[in-house]
């Protein structure tokens, strides 16, 4: 078994496996008519069920041939042009060449005996995002899995600055639109969900700072203390992004702890339009950025970065066999000093092949691009009498529901909608998410490929209106 070990001796190997691999997804690639093939659960999961994981087939080639039926054919191809649901982007060739990379290389960021140079660019991209955020020449960061771990480790931080003893009296304020992972990690930091306080947001979706202060000051009355304030720069369901401004001034009054979920609004720090959306996060103590979202990265591909660089300290633990103290007096720059993580991907090297390679403008452009085209969808959802649309979009997401002509009940209306939902997606034509605004339900446009055309989003609504307009048919029957 020695020959599928990755060494000097194997690399000819290794050249020609990789490669069958990636000309066989460069293929599918090519080929992709729809997004999705529409497979059911009932179809594909017996033929996963069959395979005998305790019988190898002893060759990549078959292995391949096999991973053709199970996944390759039936996968969710978010290069597709149709794909329209959730925050998958299409990702850029040099992230994927990084990808490749780092893999085979398998380096570890958490010590630098185990990274070195992949250590130093990893911190070299940080430095390189704070300065784009405007945290000053004290911020740091680390990478991490995603938005839910960056916004977990920010809440810790921000619960071991509180000045309180005792965790039943902290609060952290977010928006009612703001993302689940803030009551998540209420819960996994010992606060519970009843700990934060949910603001309510106005017309465009965006917290509401009057009723911020409001809460703020009843917090300080009722003897309670204000942990923090998460302000959104991009909701997952709307794109919308809460006054910063306001925010901040609002958490330097009451000494509160400011964080910055910029997940999915992080692609402004390259835009070249419209960077001027996320003024005030600056101001911010923390701020969590996904790559893997509006800068094309693979996932995973996500930072949290914080304003000063001791407070990642709450985060830190030493082991002797890892990252001694003693480490830290020689300036050895380990990497675990500041994660939740231990063992941790060279996820940092994809950006890096990225901005070396197209520059942050080429990334700001392609986001610009998305941008543009949600602004012609919602122009296109505004004047379509079948659609009722909730909010102009301030990225590239747009939330809408199908309303028929002649049908009054609101409920029939959700269940049209349902309906058209996954009839499009059993069809494979094209893939939407869905919502809940007011208690009703509403689909929703996430729009981050900028292969994506007015056209396609026309196409797809009329692909709506018809699976929708087929159930009220089919019920209109069954009642009559």
């Amino acid at each position: 078994m020695r020959s599928h070990l990755l060494n000097d001796t194997t690399a000819e190997q290794y050249r020609r496996s990789v490669t069958d691999g990636v000309e066989r997804v460069a293929a599918k690639l090519a080929a992709t008519e729809r997004p999705f093939t529409g497979v059911t659960v009932d179809a594909l999961a017996p033929r996963i069920d069959e395979i005998d994981l305790d019988q190898p087939l002893h060759d990549t080639t078959a292995v391949l041939d096999e991973l053709e039926e199970v996944y390759l054919r039936d996968a969710i191809y978010f290069h597709h042009p149709r794909y329209l649901a959730h925050l998958n982007c299409p990702v850029v060739i040099p992230a994927v060449l990084g990808e490749a990379v780092l893999s085979a290389v398998n380096s570890s960021l958490d010590t630098w005996d185990q990274s070195a140079g992949g250590t130093l660019i990893e911190r070299k991209l940080i430095d390189w995002t704070t300065a784009r955020i405007g945290l000053g020449e004290n911020a740091d960061g680390v990478f991490t899995s995603g938005g839910t771990q960056s916004n977990l480790q920010a809440l810790l931080l921000a619960r071991e600055e509180a000045k309180t003893d005792t965790l039943a009296k902290l609060r952290i304020f977010a928006s009612e639109v703001s993302h689940f992972s803030v009551k998540k990690s209420a819960k996994l930091l010992g606060l519970g969900q009843d700990a934060v306080v949910s603001i309510p947001v106005d017309h465009d979706k965006r917290m509401q700072t009057v009723a911020l202060a409001r809460e703020l000051e009843r917090c300080a009355e009722d003897g309670l203390v204000p942990m923090a304030v998460v302000a959104t720069a991009g909701t997952t369901d709307f794109g919308s992004i809460d006054p910063l401004p306001e925010i901040a001034e609002l958490c330097e009054q009451f000494t509160t702890w400011m964080h910055v979920d910029a997940a999915y609004g992080c692609g402004l720090l390259a835009s070249l339009k419209h960077r001027d959306l996320i003024n005030g996060i600056e101001r911010a103590d923390s701020v969590t950025v996904d790559y893997h979202k509006s800068f094309f990265q693979p996932v995973s591909s996500s930072a949290v970065l914080v304003r000063d660089a001791a407070t990642l300290r709450h985060a830190t633990y030493h082991a002797e066999y890892l990252n001694p103290r003693r480490m830290v007096q020689e300036r050895i720059p380990n990497q675990v000093d500041k994660s939740l993580q231990t063992t941790r991907r060279f996820d940092a090297l994809k950006l890096w092949m990225t901005l070396r390679t197209m520059g942050a403008d080429g990334i700001g452009q392609l986001f610009d691009e998305v941008c543009a085209l949600a602004r012609e969808g919602w122009k296109l959802l505004a004047a379509d009498p079948r659609f009722d649309v909730v909010v102009e979009p301030s990225l590239s997401t747009l939330v809408f529901r199908y309303i028929p002509a002649n049908v009054t009940d609101p409920a029939e209306i959700d269940r049209a909608n349902l309906y058209a939902r996954k009839a499009l997606f059993a069809s494979g034509d094209a893939i939407v998410a869905g919502t809940k605004v007011g208690g009703r339900h509403y689909l929703k446009f996430t729009l981050l490929n900028p292969e994506t055309q007015a056209s396609d989003i026309a196409a797809v609504l009329d692909l709506i209106a018809g699976h929708a307009e087929q159930y009220l048919g089919e019920s209109l029957d069954r009642a009559s």
